[in-house]
């Protein structure tokens, strides 16, 4: 006794059995699309936040030169850490030392804005002050800055930050400068006195 089987071709089960490998296609396409949606938007989230903060922190740091006249600031490179100070005794606050202490208005900012766990940088060069990220960030484009990126008194940083290969993503700069004017020494390390003749 031999049955054959035949399914007709308007039957339930052609339809149902399509249904889980459309299924399955729709949630393969969804995790690709979010998957390059997570890379490709939070490269471009974060160059977003490291210009909104830069600027945020130049426009602190200038209004304190407006306030209180920034005299000198310790080292080629500081770490942004002050701007939530609300008050402080002497001249020094983080590693700037200021003309007018007395005229403070802090906090210039509720928190210090900080990047990757890092802190943001006040660098001096030859060619004046800039706001950056600080060492050990890696920038959107790649790039991490005291590894690939490494800024010295001879820095040109206003170039890098034309360059999308050093510190600018997609046209947006990934530092700024500041109009902080050249008013008092600068802490230059000296070397020890070589007495041997």
């Amino acid at each position: 006794m031999r049955h054959d089987f035949q399914i007709p071709h308007n039957s339930g089960l052609v339809r149902s059995s399509l249904m889980p490998v459309l299924a399955i296609t729709l949630f393969c396409i969804f995790i690709v699309i979010a998957i390059f949606n997570t890379f490709v938007s939070t490269r471009d989230y974060e160059g977003e936040i490291i210009e909104r903060d830069v600027n945020k922190i130049a426009h602190a740091i200038m209004q304190i030169e407006k306030d209180c006249k920034i005299y000198s600031v310790e080292s080629q490179k500081n770490s942004i850490n002050f701007l939530n100070v609300k008050s402080f005794a002497g001249s020094k606050v983080g590693p700037i030392n200021l003309k007018h202490p007395e005229r403070w208005q802090g906090p210039y900012m509720e928190l210090n804005p900080s990047m990757q766990s890092k802190e943001y940088l006040l660098v001096r060069t030859k060619k004046g002050y800039f706001v950056t990220p600080g060492d050990g960030v890696k920038l959107p484009n790649g790039r991490v800055i005291g590894v690939d990126i490494k800024f010295d008194e001879n820095s040109d940083i206003e170039a890098m930050m034309k360059n999308d290969q050093q510190l600018a993503f997609k046209g947006k700069a990934l530092a700024t400068s500041l109009a902080i004017k050249k008013r008092g020494p600068y802490f230059v390390p000296v070397s020890p006195l070589d007495y041997a003749m």
